[in-house]
């Protein structure tokens, strides 16, 4: 059975379904092949439930320590398969959301696996029926997404090692755990767990956590985690061939010149991830590959002028309100349409620990290197009054400027909700704003926004609650 489509994109994740939505605004007429459920591993297997396992882990911390606020809650227990049905109950709402919306925007929904049989035909196996269907198309988008990467010797089994897509489908909690990774789901889950009770060690092969955000961030970072009961070991390399699984699980990492055992209940790979390449028949087509990621321009288009591919599976920045812009980008320009490509630098990025982690531009670092001259603003929590009404007045906010011009170059911040702060940096960017601009924005009180407005005001000396 032949069918003819403007576009057909194969991934219904994140990327692929917002970009289904603009083309179907754009009046094209749109598939998306998807072969799991809409809304792809962010919906099903990372961004939402791991977020609400965060937040139930969040307030069994809280309520554990309600006298404080003094509430008296002296029998606290945990019941995890609870929990789990939290997480699977705010998923499944969110799916029915994006299975509405696709009815909504009239694009059809095919269940299967999507692979280019040329470069104008799809070729779709249906996963609930031996059929195979072609669907004719005029442009292509690949948003295939991507899978934990895994180390050799390490790989999931089950039982005593696994990914986070194993971790999200736990029926119960181990005692102990050891983290293999200590970048931003390695952090999250370490953050998540150790809340919920477990011994947590976090392992991280580079010389900090975190080790991509701005360096006094990562040091705050790791002074919280610890103070959570979370043990850190740094610039160690775990040793996979020493592997031994009975009673839990053992490891070896060659730290400070000599190899050192680890041991707990489960072990969590958490090294990365990889593109989803496999078995959508790039090989019949002229696309350029490195590293396992899809090559493309600007605009996301490939070797193949009709092809395009966007978000996890072209690396980057693999997050998935950059691959929602990526998909709404390229949908704009195979329509003949002039995006404004995506600057990378003005991305916001989060880690959803607690507390949790939040920046947008340059780090102190990044900008040095590039050879500008900076000076810094940074205002603690300590001193803003919300923070002290919440419990949570641990962290901070730095602002990174150029010294001549006070134009702002990148904002970090590890707090009390900053993830919810972080938009007005990235707008100061995009608007090419000052520290000045920042500061003259009157922050209403009591908010945690103001320490922004303080840090802005630090650059130039002038905090008031300092």
């Amino acid at each position: 059975m032949n069918l003819e489509y403007d576009v057909v994109i194969i991934g219904g994740g994140t990327g692929g379904y917002v970009a289904a939505i603009r083309a179907s605004q754009l009046g094209l007429k749109t598939a998306v092949v998807e072969q799991g459920k809409l809304g792809g591993t962010c919906l099903h297997a990372g961004c939402i439930p791991s977020k609400a396992l965060l937040r139930s882990a969040e307030v069994y911390a809280n309520t554990k320590n309600a006298e404080k606020y003094g509430i008296i809650a002296p029998e606290v227990g945990l019941d995890f398969q609870k929990v789990q049905a939290r997480k699977e109950e705010i998923t499944e709402r969110l799916y029915k959301g994006v299975q509405h919306l696709m009815k909504k925007g009239k694009i059809d929904v095919y269940e299967g696996k999507g692979s280019i049989l040329q470069t104008k035909d799809v070729l779709v196996k249906g996963n609930k029926e031996d059929r195979e269907t072609i669907l004719t198309t005029g442009n292509i988008v690949l948003a295939t997404g991507s899978r934990p990467r895994t180390l050799p010797g390490l790989e999931p089994d089950g039982k005593y090692v696994m990914t986070s897509d194993e971790a999200l489908q736990m029926k119960e909690l181990p005692e102990s755990i050891l983290i293999v990774g200590g970048g931003v789901i390695g952090i999250e889950w370490a953050s998540m767990l150790v809340d919920f009770g477990l011994e947590v060690t976090v392992i991280e092969y580079a010389d900090r956590i975190l080790p991509t955000e701005d360096k006094d961030i990562s040091k705050e970072v790791q002074r919280l985690m610890k103070k959570k009961g979370v043990k850190i070991v740094t610039g160690a390399k775990v040793l996979p061939e020493t592997l031994e699984k009975g009673e839990g699980v053992s490891i070896k990492a060659e730290y400070k010149g000599k190899e050192t055992s680890f041991s707990a209940d489960q072990l969590f790979v958490s090294v990365g991830r990889l593109p989803n390449i496999e078995g959508i028949n790039l090989e019949n087509t002229s696309i350029v590959v490195e590293r396992a990621c899809i090559q493309t321009n600007e605009y996301y288009q490939t070797n193949e002028e009709n092809v395009y591919a966007i978000g996890d599976v072209i690396g980057g920045l693999q997050l998935a309100h950059v691959a929602s812009h990526e998909g709404i980008i390229a949908i704009e320009h195979l329509a003949g349409e002039n995006p404004v490509p995506l600057n990378p630098t003005l991305v916001s990025k989060c880690v959803y620990s607690s507390p949790e982690v939040a920046s947008v531009g340059l780090t102190e670092e990044e900008a040095r290197e590039k050879g500008y001259q900076v000076k810094t603003g940074k205002f603690s929590f300590r001193a803003i009054g919300k923070a002290l009404v919440f419990g949570e007045s641990d962290g901070f906010v730095k602002l990174v400027v150029e010294e001549e011009s006070n134009r702002l170059l990148g904002t970090h911040m590890v707090g009390p909700h900053v993830t919810d702060m972080i938009t007005e940096a990235g707008l100061a960017q995009v608007l090419n704003a000052t520290a000045m601009d920042i500061a003259n924005t009157i922050h209403p009180h009591p908010t945690l926004a103001e320490a922004i407005g303080e840090a802005a005001l630090a650059v130039y000396g002038k905090e008031i609650h300092a």
